[in-house]
């Protein structure tokens, strides 16, 4: 495949040579052989695609909510071409066979895959450390969906096995201690971020980071929601990750997403949000996540003490910060790092995650200059509502998976066949 007058996140206009899996060659006015498809991106960006080192794709145990084959759906629709899938299932991936079942069911996916492995006072660490485990975590300090929030000491011996195997552990940050139970007594859309409140991430933030320096281990810190834990993590020269709904969302939109805007951690206020953004526009932040946690409608229709966490998101995180580029508000460059560039070199996945020659050909091409709404039933997770309703996104052409077409949209809607391999395998 030659892909011909592509416009590069550094602004080069180039052409990107395919052959197999990788990326062939890139120049200008490259010649093109007569069985080789053409593709012309004259006024195109071409970006990498992305890496979302958190999605919670729900199998086993909860396939109504989300599968391997519908949520890789949606993440190549989304130009997500990597995903990495955390451990609170139903059983929990604690264990080397509950391991192999996950990676198992992974085989239906259309995009590559990496599979992280949770702690409990259950789990078996030399199973999983024999496994390609992507990562350990996501780590829950406190409880979540799943009900896997471990206390302090086991969360440092699982960091020190961890740093002993050079494996990065991934944290779920916050201190149930300071969660404000007065808020309790209320039953109104904002009530959930009054409880948990930003200190109880701020203070599990440092906390997880003094332990992680203790061990000489590496922590990265999932869905920072405040510009103080940002901060912390940076400081203690650990990664960490912001989600599209804690960089676009706040409080202010929770009378209008009722429970569908409950997620943990949850919004915080529009202050909080917009120094959260500044982070990231300036490189503070290394990289964005979506935490895609899909519930349907029936299940977030409840009061907002009953309904479960979470939001989807693999499908509209790209799009919606390539409207930001489009609007000024970020460069391509900067995107790049976020979604692609800064998750490989984070979890060491040096065949990914850029536009250059021996690199695996995982590409994005859209249109910069054909944004449309983000509608909910439009989207291709199991779950057929989002938290971005209406917002203005740019979406994929054509998605690319190690030279296979993923997704197409250039004529009509088309998927292609699951080819998803696990990173660490290969």
């Amino acid at each position: 495949m030659l892909i011909t007058d592509a416009t590069l996140p550094d602004g080069r206009t180039r052409d990107v040579r395919i052959e197999g899996e990788t990326i062939a060659e890139i120049g200008e006015l490259l010649s093109t052989t007569a069985e080789e498809r053409s593709i012309d991106a004259s006024g195109k960006r071409l970006m990498p695609g992305m890496i979302d080192v958190h999605v919670h794709f729900r199998q086993p145990g909860y396939s109504h909510k989300e599968t391997w084959a519908s949520g890789s759906k949606s993440a190549a629709a989304g130009g997500v071409t990597t995903v990495v899938d955390q451990p609170n299932t139903d059983p929990p991936t604690i264990d080397g066979e509950r391991f192999d079942h996950k990676s198992e069911l992974a085989a239906d996916s259309l995009v590559d895959f990496g599979i992280n492995g949770g702690v409990t006072d259950e789990w078996q660490p030399e199973e999983l450390f024999a496994r390609p485990l992507f990562a350990l975590g996501e780590v829950f300090l406190a409880d979540s969906t799943g009900n896997m929030g471990i206390d302090a000491d086991l969360f440092a011996d699982a960091v020190s096995r961890a740093s002993e195997r050079d494996v990065t552990v991934t944290v779920h940050a916050e201190d149930a201690r300071r969660f404000n139970e007065s808020a309790r007594e209320r039953d109104d859309a904002d009530a959930w971020s009054a409880y948990r409140t930003p200190q109880a991430e701020i203070d599990a933030v440092r906390r997880a980071c003094t332990v992680a320096n203790d061990h000489d281990a590496r922590i990265h810190v999932a869905h920072t929601s405040t510009p103080e834990a940002i901060d912390i993590a940076a400081d203690a020269g650990m990664t960490c990750e912001v989600t599209p709904h804690h960089l676009f969302l706040s409080r202010n939109d929770l009378p209008e997403l009722g429970t569908f805007g409950r997620m943990n951690p949850p919004l915080r206020r529009e202050n909080r949000r917009r120094k959260v953004f500044e982070r990231v526009a300036d490189g503070t932040v290394d990289m964005i996540a979506t935490d895609h946690a899909p519930h349907t409608r029936e299940e977030k229709d409840a009061s907002i003490w009953e309904a479960p966490s979470g939001v989807p998101g693999v499908e509209t995180a790209l799009p919606l910060l390539l409207n930001e580029a489009r609007e000024g508000n970020l460069s391509y460059e900067r995107i790049r790092d976020l979604t692609a560039a800064n998750p490989a070199a984070v979890f060491g996945l040096s065949n990914k995650g850029r536009i250059e020659a021996g690199f695996d050909a995982d590409l994005v091409l859209v249109d910069p200059d054909d944004p449309r709404p983000i509608r909910g039933e439009e989207t291709h997770t199991n779950c057929d509502w989002t938290p971005f309703e209406g917002m203005d996104a740019v979406f994929p052409e054509l998605t690319t998976v190690r030279g296979t077409v993923v997704y197409e949209n250039r004529h009509e809607e088309l998927f292609g066949e699951p080819v998803g391999e696990n990173v660490r395998s290969a």
